[in-house]
């Protein structure tokens, strides 16, 4: 059995591959749940009564229950959306119990002879009938070409849906192509440069939008929506940051129902494949300070002290804040070093945040400031409760003061405090605070006693 080559980068069609048409004027709307609404204006020009209109550059990724189609004097009969890309193998696989040509070329003379063959099967490899013989392709080095006398009818150079539409009347038709499509989203991230002897922060937001839908928007206008809206997936399951307020402030910042709206300033390519970033928010001087927060579980105790956490609060109020609503995002922290270089200290994520509320955002374990906690004493006073004393010490490395959020969890129910050397105060149904001063170099103690019925 003799083999020879098909180099499928070299095959040849006798007929235009890509149908007319193209996208028309762009509108997109993206959601942070992977999910977006594509709005393609295009004038159509029908024939009275029944045609099949072609629309090139649809998204790969198109959901066909979702489209619709709206022009003056047309009704749509049927739709069909085309997705079997034209490649290669495509056109292997669609050539079974086809005939093509095989073109040979002989290395020696560059004499090129051809034969016609028929494609038996293209799972695994390729095997032609040539004449009387069976012959397999393979890769031997031989320079071959396939050439086909046409394309597939449902093999496509570019996703394309069609649609038979009756027309009431020949003539040019503005149309709106719209439809839902996955592969198409956008997320927030965020820089803050952190100044602590200020107590200052410049805060810049960049919007990262991501394609991979199979198809570029050209120049479209686009429109981004902060909120999780139904019927995609929630891309900010985890958060890092923490709302300890949220805001009541009303900003005039457009909305869309109970979500805010981004519109890009100018109309933008959105290339298949590409990451492409915006500006959306820049903020300086906004006030900010660092805190140093350590949370004890209930029962808590620990022989060996552990870092504090390093967090950073500040607010999105128009009053002293940022002035704004932050889309769910990551928060990068940088701080100057004594260069005046600006050096990343952590980040953290956070939730889509109204304007007006308090965030706190951790960058890491504080290295010079630590917290040790003992179970002193616990013991039944009752048959109902029991009665638990914990000592708290702080320690702080540092050359400076600081002040140590101490917080206690799991104080669930009817929970007292009979004794506490540091006053106290409940932030949340299962969590006492305490604001633990500890000086430069130096260690401090908070002790508390739990009357629980645990």
């Amino acid at each position: 059995m003799r083999s020879l080559l098909v180099a499928l980068p070299f095959l040849v069609l006798t007929e235009p591959v890509f149908a007319e048409g193209s996208q028309g004027d762009l509108a997109v709307t993206i959601y942070n749940n992977n999910i977006a609404l594509v709005q393609d204006a295009r004038t159509l020009s029908v024939p009275a009564g029944r045609s099949r209109q072609e629309f090139p550059d649809v998204s790969a990724q198109i959901r066909p229950e979702t489209t619709s189609l709206s022009g003056a004097g047309i009704a749509i009969v049927e739709q069909n959306f085309d997705y079997d890309l034209l490649s290669p193998d495509k056109l292997m696989e669609k050539a079974v119990g086809q005939t093509i040509t095989i073109v040979r070329t002989n290395p020696a003379t560059g004499a090129e002879t051809r034969e016609q063959a028929r494609v038996l099967a293209a799972n695994g490899g390729i095997v032609l009938q040539i004449g009387t013989r069976i012959e397999v392709l393979r890769d031997d080095g031989l320079p071959v070409r396939v050439v086909f006398d046409k394309v597939p009818e449902n093999l496509r150079a570019r996703p394309t849906l069609s649609v038979t539409i009756e027309a009431a009347r020949a003539g040019s038709v503005p149309t709106r192509l719209s439809y839902l499509t996955p592969g198409l989203g956008w997320t927030s991230d965020y820089v803050m440069l952190f100044d602590e002897k200020t107590g200052a922060a410049d805060m810049q937001g960049w919007v990262t939008l991501t394609n991979n839908t199979g198809t570029t928007y050209t120049n479209a206008r686009t429109l981004l929506v902060a909120g999780n809206v139904g019927g995609g997936q929630n891309r900010f399951q985890a958060l890092g940051g923490r709302l300890d307020q949220a805001g009541t402030e009303s900003g005039t910042r457009e909305r869309l129902g109970d979500y805010y709206l981004y519109p890009l300033a100018e109309r933008t390519t959105i290339a298949n494949a590409q990451q492409k970033q915006v500006s959306f928010l820049d903020v300086k001087g906004a006030p900010a300070r660092k805190t140093y927060e350590f949370v004890n579980g209930w029962l808590g105790s620990n022989d060996t002290p552990r870092s504090a956490l390093s967090v950073i609060k500040f607010s999105t109020s128009k009053q002293g804040g940022l002035g704004d609503q932050l889309p769910a995002g990551t928060i990068r922290v940088y701080i100057r070093d004594a260069r005046g270089d600006p050096q990343f200290i952590g980040e953290s994520r956070i939730d889509h945040t109204p304007m007006g509320s308090s965030l706190a955002v951790p960058t890491g374990d504080a290295f010079d400031v630590k917290v040790k906690t003992v179970v002193e004493e616990r013991k039944r006073i009752s048959d109902r409760r029991w009665q638990t004393t914990v000592r708290y010490t702080v320690s702080n490395a540092r050359p400076e003061p600081v002040t140590v959020d101490v917080l206690q969890g799991g104080l669930w129910g009817d929970v007292r405090i009979p004794v506490q050397s540091i006053p106290g105060n409940r932030v949340s149904a299962d969590r006492m605070e305490w604001k633990v001063p500890v000086l430069a170099n130096g260690t401090a103690e908070l002790t508390a006693t739990f009357d629980t019925r645990y």
